[in-house]
């Protein structure tokens, strides 16, 4: 009886390329964006007038990769579902006009959505997880409102997701140079009372996070 083997995962997600079944491309996520399109300065360039010229967006962080539709003519679509920005999982379906890309997630990476969905026995604030990853900077969230006003999590991880799955969701990211927040399936949180609407946003020093009608204070410390 044969098998399916599936595709051996490596340090980075990657992206399948396909078209009727027939597979065209395989794209290795290794740079934080990645453009998809027609016209020629797209990073994957599509020649095909169902693609606009500036169709996608993909925005790879800490290994979680980040879709977004460019405001597309035919639009972006994920397992079949119309979407404008989306986290992807392993095995993710996105298509585009009459192209499929099959998203591969790197090898034992959960995806932040995932993340999102876990609790972390310290946590104190309903919804927020974390992932396993030493501290550089410190920093902390502090509920400003709400059951759990007054209530501290600190950001000792690489990423901590705030909300719940089905509701709006954002996640915090920690790189070299500090914390950058970004809005996850179309969520749209906001920094000191500005809309954070596509690409991440540094918080600075101390900050007020707005999420789901609940406000949080973010302080970071070098």
């Amino acid at each position: 009886m044969s098998s399916v083997v599936p595709p051996p995962r490596t340090a980075h997600p990657r992206l399948i390329l396909s078209m009727d079944g027939l597979v065209l491309r395989e794209i290795l996520l290794d740079r934080e964006h990645l453009t998809i399109g027609r016209k020629a300065h797209n990073d994957v360039r599509i020649e095909d007038f169902s693609i606009s010229g500036e169709h996608a967006r993909i925005t790879t962080i800490l290994g979680d990769a980040f879709l977004e539709d460019l405001d597309s003519t035919n639009g972006t679509s994920v397992n079949g579902r119309p979407v404008t920005r989306r986290v992807l999982a392993d095995g993710d379906i996105v298509e585009l006009g009459k192209y499929r890309l099959r998203f591969v997630a790197p090898a034992d990476a959960p995806s932040a959505l995932e993340l999102g969905r876990r609790r972390a026995p310290e946590a104190p604030a309903r919804g927020v997880s974390e992932p396993d990853t030493p501290p550089s900077v410190s920093a902390r969230v502090r509920v400003l409102d709400g059951p759990h006003a007054g209530r501290e999590l600190a950001l000792l991880k690489a990423r901590t997701t705030l909300g719940s799955p089905g509701g709006e969701v954002a996640a915090i990211l920690r790189r070299r140079d500090g914390y950058v927040i970004l809005p996850i399936d179309g969520a749209r949180p906001r920094v000191d009372g500005v809309v954070v609407d596509g690409d991440a946003r540094a918080p600075g020093e101390r900050a007020v996070i707005e999420l789901a009608g609940v406000r949080m204070e973010f302080q970071q410390r070098a």
